[in-house]
């Protein structure tokens, strides 16, 4: 019996995650073609807005910043655990079986927008912690022209 992931068990009418002849292996084609207007794939969409909102908004909050970093990486992580579910359940809620063996459209579609997500927090970490550097070093600069006045006093 193949395998849920293989080729030769995927419904006739797969229209995007083959990639079509000619074309580049990054995924294009399947983008492309994809019905985007399915609601799992609108909700989808809508996750990733709501988790780049909470990116956004979150800045000033460290801890819910953490906990939403870490919620990130442990989705991608578990990415190919997920694809593993939808390919094998996919009529449950999508048309067509975009759920390949190489994980390609679950990268595409899932993972690559929580990586960025994801790489916005780590910018917005490395900025905070030069402000903090930044304040830290004007700071010791008037304790050391402080002392020095006193010494002169």
């Amino acid at each position: 019996m193949p395998s849920a992931f293989s080729v030769s068990s995927f419904p006739v009418s797969i229209p995007a995650v083959i990639m079509l002849r000619g074309q580049g292996a990054l995924g294009c084609a399947r983008l492309k073609v994809t019905d985007w207007t399915e609601p799992w794939l609108l909700g989808l969409a809508a996750f990733h807005v709501l988790c780049l909102l909470l990116t956004c908004f979150s800045s000033r909050r460290h801890q819910l910043q953490v906990g939403h970093f870490l919620c990130l990486v442990i989705l991608v992580y578990s990415a190919e655990y997920i694809n593993e579910v939808a390919a094998m359940n996919w009529r449950l809620f999508s048309k067509y079986q975009y759920f390949d063996s190489r994980g390609m459209f679950i990268s595409l579609v899932f993972s690559a927008p929580l990586l960025l997500n994801a790489m916005v927090i780590v910018i917005l970490w490395v900025r905070k912690t030069l402000n903090v550097m930044t304040d830290l070093k004007n700071l010791q600069e008037k304790i050391k022209d402080r002392k020095r006045r006193r010494k002169e006093e």
